[in-house]
């Protein structure tokens, strides 16, 4: 082996968070970019080798981190409509290009001038939390009432929407929570009651986000129903098949997701 055969390179990847939560890299970024391509969720799936479910997924987990909808439906036209990005949505997606661009180029840089440190290097990587949380909302503190065990926290998301959550007046303090500041709140969908019908009933659940479908996936015992919301956002839920039947969702039809304020985790950006 001669000692080019024993050189060791320096390479690496752009990867984006927000508030701690994986919002991307060149994966996530590329499939933005084959929507724009194809015009269809099913057209870039496809590109990417990947599944029309897990397309769908990263969009809607996009479109709830970036603070505003990054792709949207269109309607009409020669081919009958299709999906396309948004403004916010091209503009991500060629400052990514360009930031990436600059990134393999700082990489090569330090790997011919600094080969003795690729092994620490690699090492320095950020840090992000993990969860297991299907539903992710990025926004901001409005009001803050205080208790004297726990406070009410409401915080506004994406599309205007406003979210309670009851937490400990401790985790308050530490998080240093209060009006302007920047945090995200994670809902497991197994949380998330789904109402179509209310017809003048009241309910003890403090949050209520009215939509429409725009996914149902069945499973042998379980459903996976997705509600957008106006603006962007979206909120998944996992309800039994039989609920899924009784209330006879379908693409389309109009939705609410319900949740109680004590099922709503807080974080703030590190």
């Amino acid at each position: 082996m001669t000692a080019q055969d024993k050189l060791v390179e320096l390479h690496g990847s752009v990867w984006m968070t927000v508030g701690g939560e994986n919002f991307g890299g060149r994966g996530r970024i590329g499939l933005l970019a084959l929507v724009a391509e194809t015009g269809s969720i099913t057209g870039a799936a496809k590109a990417m080798k990947m599944s029309y479910k897990a397309a769908w997924d990263a969009i809607d987990a996009m479109n709830s981190l970036a603070g505003e909808a990054l792709v949207e439906r269109v309607t009409g036209g020669k081919g009958g409509g299709g999906t396309v990005l948004t403004a916010r949505g091209k503009q991500l997606v060629e400052n990514f290009r360009l930031i990436e661009q600059e990134h393999r180029r700082f990489v090569t840089q330090l790997s011919g001038q600094a080969a003795g440190i690729t092994e620490d290097y690699l090492l320095l990587r950020r840090m992000s939390m993990k969860t297991s949380a299907r539903n992710q909302f990025f926004g901001k503190v409005v009001t803050v009432k205080s208790g004297a065990v726990n406070d009410e926290i409401e915080l506004e998301v994406l599309g205007g929407h406003r979210l309670i959550a009851i937490v400990t007046c401790g985790s308050t303090q530490s998080l240093g929570l209060k009006p302007g500041v920047e945090a995200f709140a994670l809902i497991k969908s197994s949380s998330i009651i789904v109402v179509t019908d209310e017809a003048g009933a009241r309910f003890s659940a403090r949050n209520k986000l009215a939509g429409k479908v725009t996914r149902v996936q069945p499973g042998a015992v379980n459903t996976e129903v997705v509600i957008e919301l106006p603006g962007g956002a979206a909120v998944a839920a996992i309800i039994t098949n039989d609920s899924c039947t009784a209330l006879g969702l379908a693409e389309g039809k109009p939705a609410s997701a319900m949740f109680k304020a004590s099922s709503v985790i807080l974080g703030v950006p590190a």
